[in-house]
């Protein structure tokens, strides 16, 4: 990683609880945390692995294979084979081949597929979510108290769908499309993973699923367990690679459902190379959003809130809040707090159970974050940096707050898809809603206040596909996700996340 100021990573040496954080600094002085890493050993990682295609591990077409990295120690952790435009043809064939038997089969009987996968997962949890941190950078506690329950929830949740689906609203006799395309990003890699193919596979369609090339191995691992539950061959396969493979998964002619998540750069791609053609298309793409805190808010409830609301996942959320939006006359005491806690978190070894904030996933989102952050200070805006020291290895940013931000401002603007906050003021409602929708995106919004009425009267007038009342990032397979605008459109989650994988016609 290259060389921080001081004032970058906003290192302090003098009161270090862990390595690489400050301990919680209480009336009785820094509480110290012994580490308490997790086992790596419960992870078997092969030295290679191959394409996922027709139900079996092959190698690529040209023989390429690529290195997939370890964020926070930069250390190899596996070669896995590189899929080209023949390895998609082959998948996509395969998928069409299995299509025929498995649309056809009883509702109830996929179900019993997907139950089974449920189960595989909750039963594989503690392997899946060491995996994950491994190859991802995230605290091993959001991998094992967040991301894998929700994955097991998601296809439990479809699986429940599978055999009702002439009761989801959607017609009496809605039929799958066939072939979904899904392509999926490298912040929540198995979560992204269930959220495409739970509904795709209850609803009848066989899929083809390309994972971001920095987080391969939770796909893979899940095409075991795809084996294991006896899931026919042909109806989910996955090819790592990189942007040429998704490309030519997204423009195959034999694909009928295209489903991406990723930046909006690349949606804006996606949804050229679709346009005029029969495929159905969902796309669920960045976001800049707002956490808007009245000065009747519960401020300490609040400020908890606003730090998951940014730094949970490093910040590496489509729907972060990274715009916190406070009332004039509570902003100093908000900041203030808000600096407090985030002096108290703890960065470090992911796989440390103790660990707050973990790597940043790759050495060219660093660079991202790093660019915008320096804008951020050279456009005149105020940077503080929590107090903790960087590990010497792997790609870490610690977490930034910055004030004296306008609407002008680049960090205001701009995704940074990092650590970072940035602070705006408002006096009344009506400037917290126009500040608020003062952005190309509309993913996520939050709204502190004590008065009900006055959350309704803000929420409804929020461009933004989910507003949190109270609260931020909380999710249930049963509730739908989605934006507006730059943010994409369509739905995944809920019933109505089924309506994109079914021809309702």
């Amino acid at each position: 990683m290259a060389e921080m100021s001081e004032t970058t990573t906003g290192a302090a040496k003098d009161a270090t609880g862990s390595p690489g954080s400050p301990g919680d600094l209480g009336p009785f002085g820094p509480f110290v945390y012994a580490p308490a890493p997790e086992s790596r050993a419960v992870v078997d990682l092969a030295p290679s692995y191959g394409l996922f295609i027709d139900g079996e591990f092959t190698e690529a077409a040209d023989g390429q294979v690529f290195k997939t990295l370890s964020p926070s120690t930069e250390e190899v952790l596996a070669e896995v084979a590189r899929a080209g435009a023949e390895d998609v043809d082959r998948a996509v064939g395969a998928a069409r081949g299995a299509f025929g038997p498995w649309s056809a089969l009883p509702g109830s009987e996929r179900a019993k597929y997907l139950f089974r996968i449920a189960r595989i997962i909750q039963e594989r949890s503690r392997e899946l979510a060491v995996l994950e941190t491994l190859d991802n950078g995230k605290p091993i506690k959001e991998t094992r108290d967040s991301d894998l329950p929700l994955v097991a929830a998601h296809f439990f949740y479809y699986a429940g769908w599978a055999d009702k689906l002439e009761h989801a609203g959607f017609g009496p006799a809605p039929r799958p499309l066939g072939v979904a395309a899904q392509v999926i990003p490298w912040n929540f890699p198995l979560l992204m993973l269930a959220w495409k193919i739970a509904p795709a596979l209850a609803a009848g369609n066989t899929v083809v699923l390309k994972p971001a090339e920095t987080t391969p191995l939770s796909a893979l691992f899940f095409a075991d367990i795809c084996r294991s539950a006896g899931l026919p061959k042909g109806v989910v396969n996955i090819l790592p690679g990189y942007g040429d493979a998704g490309a030519a998964l997204t423009a195959h002619p034999d694909v009928d459902k295209v489903a991406f998540t990723g930046s909006t750069a690349v949606g804006k791609e996606i949804a050229r190379t679709v346009a005029g053609t029969r495929k159905k298309l969902t796309l669920e793409l960045g976001g800049k959003g707002a956490n808007i805190v009245f000065d009747d808010a519960p401020l300490d409830q609040a400020v908890e809130g606003v730090v998951n609301g940014v730094f949970f996942n490093q910040g590496q959320v489509c729907c972060a809040g990274s715009r916190l939006l406070v009332q004039e006359s509570v902003a100093e005491e908000v900041v203030d707090a808000l600096k407090r806690r985030l002096a108290t978190l703890r960065l470090g070894d992911p796989l440390d159970k103790n660990t707050d904030i973990g790597a940043i996933n790759s050495a060219g989102q660093l660079a991202r974050i790093t660019e915008l952050t320096d804008a951020g200070e050279a456009e005149g805006a105020e940077r503080w940096s929590a107090p903790c020291e960087l590990p010497s290895t792997g790609h870490w940013f610690a977490p930034t707050v910055f004030t004296q931000v306008t609407q002008a401002h680049r960090i205001a603007r701009e995704e940074i898809f990092g650590p970072v906050l940035s602070v705006l003021t408002f006096r009344t409602p009506a400037e917290a809603v126009a500040k608020a929708n003062n952005t190309p995106y509309g993913l996520s919004a939050g709204i502190w206040s004590e008065k009900g009425s006055r959350i309704l009267a803000v929420a409804e007038r929020l461009r933004a596909g989910v507003v949190w009342a109270n609260s931020f990032n909380k999710f249930d397979p049963t509730s739908p996700f989605g934006g507006y605008k730059e943010s994409g459109h369509g739905r995944e989650g809920g019933r109505h996340g089924l309506e994109a994988y079914l021809d309702v016609r």
